[in-house]
């Protein structure tokens, strides 16, 4: 008996997926530098669509912080509005980051009453500058009600406007009636504000001419492909973002022959007509490869300003989903969508500069240089050191859980490797004699400081083991997900950096008011720091069992349990952070830990369903209905040749019967044990208690129940299973 139409879905998609198809190749006429931005309101069309004054007013804003003046809003819009007819453009949207790990938009089109019956087209500044969306219908962790709808967004002009499609798109922060941040952008704002503050401020012991500093990112953006037939025939790839089930390919990874090989023609055709898109948009995407794992690939971009490389990371995230569409690709961006290979990332370059240099670049050939990159480095070291909870904290969710510690990305305890220089470095200068330091009054200060030598960009080795590791003139945090928002990560980081490079500043000046020489006094704040947060430098191997007792001993956060590290958030030390940093109040760390506790909940309370769903509808069905043709083969056997030798003849199909009567039982069992185990965790009131019985409960049924299922994908008729398997998932044709 063949397989059944239901059955024959895997095979439909997988003949579908096979199929040859004309491959588009977008060619475009000019080369990147010619049309990038052309579909952002950049400076170039700031200069042109407005008048000279409005012009210099608002660069003000965007370069030096000054308030905006609502008076120029409606010039501003004026002009936007004339660029954006230029360019077919017919709506309008305020484009925020709710706090659901997308974006969001409403559209609303530029036509409004005339007052004689008919419709004029008109964009104010009133309409560029606020606009009101429904705050009780996003994720506020309580701060909002059905009943008190009211929220604000409201344009950040830092971050230029652009288009996409027929649609004006205006970057804004998200913000409650009672002016609780609902976004990431608010609190990202104001932890640079922070950072900017606290390391100028400290520039200024060596550079008394800086007038602000910048956080920088540069993203790399780790993503599989997947063939749209093929995923639409798996229920838990389109439900939950990963697969649930599935046994390993005999071959996936193991060759390490994906990694930076060719790449395949149809994934080539995405990467340029999404880099076209991308540019055009302003994104600056540099770098394309092949990652690890089959079907895994990579972009990245040339460092931008903090603000504006989050935007551009959330809006490359949507275009990607939609440019693999037009391909025949779904982008997967979950940190683990097959069990078994190397998961996805998103690498945060991070690095601090002035308006006149990089302040982690190699410190160059003056002392003043020299102990100006001592300084920051140690100082950003005292940030992850004080914080490296909460910065895990900042990075884990329910899909990165699956990848951290997997001996493919960083461990889920933060340390930093700085490399052998770099520690040598900060050695020497711990064990050196202050007497060493010849200072010569209020001219200047001539240190004698040997242990700080001259130190080249890139020249340590680099340790992908590390979750935060300086490599040349900036620190990789790693372990961000390549789901999540960049945001989340750099509000903590950057504000743990204010707070360090904030209290540095008020011991060196407590030694300067007490009459010590302000270099003298500046490396003394900086040995005793580089003593305080040896606990967070390592070097070594962070996939050792080794490092994990070590990292217990050093008093180093090694919690594994995801809901559990969102207790990080609320800690005193947290809370005092974000609050004298202005970036947070208590009330807005409790409505977002809420949320995450929320969210991860949901998160494993959909997989749950999704899995029992396929466990009871596609796989004990298809088990079952093997097992019946082998039951049938075993009797016809018996009536030809008699029951005594058509046992012996049939001895493999009868062990093939009885190992699935007992896994099929088993994933019965398991089944009714994860929906008990939901039941029992639902009835829990309190977030953090229901997500950590999520964690603690539910989730492990999860694995239990999959090692029988990916057995019986080794034994059932291949013919019969419904399911695309990892062989045809994973190698793109």
């Amino acid at each position: 008996m063949g397989p059944t139409i239901m059955e024959n879905l895997r095979f439909q998609a997988v003949e579908k997926a096979s199929e040859k198809r004309p491959v588009e190749v977008i060619t475009p006429t000019d080369r990147p530098s010619e049309y990038f931005g052309k579909k952002v309101f950049n400076r170039a069309k700031m200069y042109k669509y407005l008048s000279r004054e409005v012009y210099d007013k608002l660069i003000d804003v965007i370069d030096n912080g000054a308030e905006l003046d609502r008076s120029i809003a409606d010039e501003i819009a004026k002009g936007m509005k004339q660029w954006a007819d230029e360019n077919g453009v017919t709506h309008y949207t305020h484009w925020f980051q709710p706090l659901t790990e997308g974006t969001a938009e409403k559209h609303d089109s530029f036509i409004e009453h005339d007052g004689k019956g008919g419709m004029i087209e008109e964009f104010s500044g009133k309409l560029l500058v606020q606009q009101e969306p429904d705050a009780s219908s996003f994720p506020s962790g309580g701060i909002r009600s059905t009943f008190e709808a009211r929220g604000y967004s409201a344009w950040d002009p830092t971050s230029p406007v652009f288009i996409i499609d027929d649609t004006l798109c205006i970057p804004t922060i998200f913000i409650s009636y009672t002016g609780e941040a609902l976004d990431y952008k608010a609190p990202l704002l104001r932890a640079l504000h922070a950072v900017n503050v606290a390391a100028t401020n400290v520039c200024h012991y060596f550079y008394p001419d800086v007038k602000k500093v910048i956080s920088n990112l540069g993203w790399e953006q780790e993503y599989f492909l997947v063939d749209s037939a093929l995923y639409a025939a798996r229920p838990d790839l389109r439900l939950t973002g990963r697969t649930l089930m599935g046994h390993s390919s005999a071959k996936d990874q193991q060759m390490d022959d994906h990694y930076f090989a060719t790449i395949p023609e149809r994934v080539q055709a995405f990467m340029k007509d999404l880099e076209i898109q991308a540019l055009e948009l302003g994104i600056p995407v540099k770098t394309r490869h092949n990652e690890v794992a089959p079907n895994q690939f990579e972009c990245a971009p040339i460092f931008e300003e903090t603000n504006l490389a989050v935007d551009h990371n959330m809006l490359l995230m949507s275009l990607m989903k939609k440019v693999a569409h037009k391909h025949g690709f779904e982008v997967l961006l979950h940190e683990k969508p097959f069990d078994g290979i190397n998961g996805s990332g998103k690498h945060n370059n991070w690095s601090l500069s002035t308006d006149t240099g990089i302040l982690l670049h190699g410190p160059g050939k003056t002392p003043t240089d020299n102990l100006r990159f001592v300084v920051f480095i140690v100082e950003t070291l005292m940030g992850v050191y004080r914080h490296n909870g909460l910065l895990k904290a900042s990075i884990m969710d329910a899909g990165n859980a699956h990848r951290l510690g997997a001996n493919e990305a960083p461990p889920a305890i933060i340390s930093s490797f700085l490399g052998k220089t770099v520690s040598d470095v900060l050695d020497h200068i711990t064990e050196s004699d202050k007497d060493a330091l010849v200072i010569k009054g209020k001219e200047g200060v001539e240190i004698d400081i040997p242990e700080i030598p001259n130190i080249l960009r890139d020249n340590t080795d680099r340790n992908r083991t590390s979750p935060f590791a300086f490599t040349g003139n900036r620190f990789e945090f790693r372990a961000v997900g390549s789901e999540a928002n960049c945001a989340s990560a750099q509000i903590v980081l950057n504000t743990a950096v204010a707070e360090a490079l904030t209290d540095f500043k008020t011991r060196v000046d407590a030694l300067i008011a007490k009459g010590e020489e302000k270099f003298a006094a500046i490396l003394s704040v900086v040995k005793e720091d580089i003593k305080t947060c040896a606990p967070i430098h390592f070097d070594g191997n962070g996939y050792s069992d080794e490092w994990v007792a070590e990292a217990e001993r050093r008093g180093l956060d090694t919690e594994k349990s995801c809901p559990v590290i969102f207790d990080r958030y609320l800690d005193d030390s947290s809370v005092k952070m974000f609050e004298s940093m202005k970036v947070m109040n208590r009330h807005e760390l409790e409505a977002r830990n809420e949320v995450k506790w929320e969210t991860y909940t949901k998160k494993i309370q959909i997989e749950a369903r999704v899995f029992g769903d396929l466990s009871m509808n596609h796989i004990i069905p298809v088990a079952t209905h093997y097992q019946s043709q082998l039951a049938k083969n075993v009797q016809s056997m018996v009536n030809i040749f008699g029951k005594d030798e058509a046992l012996k003849l049939a001895d493999r199909n009868i062990a093939l019967i009885r190992e699935i009567a007992e896994r099929t039982e088993t994933i019965e069992k398991g089944v009714d044990d994860l929906i008990n185990a939901r039941k029992v965790a639902n009835k829990i009131a309190d977030a953090r208690e229901r997500a950590v019985a999520y964690h603690d409960t539910v989730e492990p049924k999860l694995d239990k129940i999959r090692y029988h299922i990916d057995k019986l994908e080794l034994v059932v008729s291949d013919e019969l299973w419904t399911l695309p398997k990892y062989r045809e998932l994973l190698f793109i044709r």
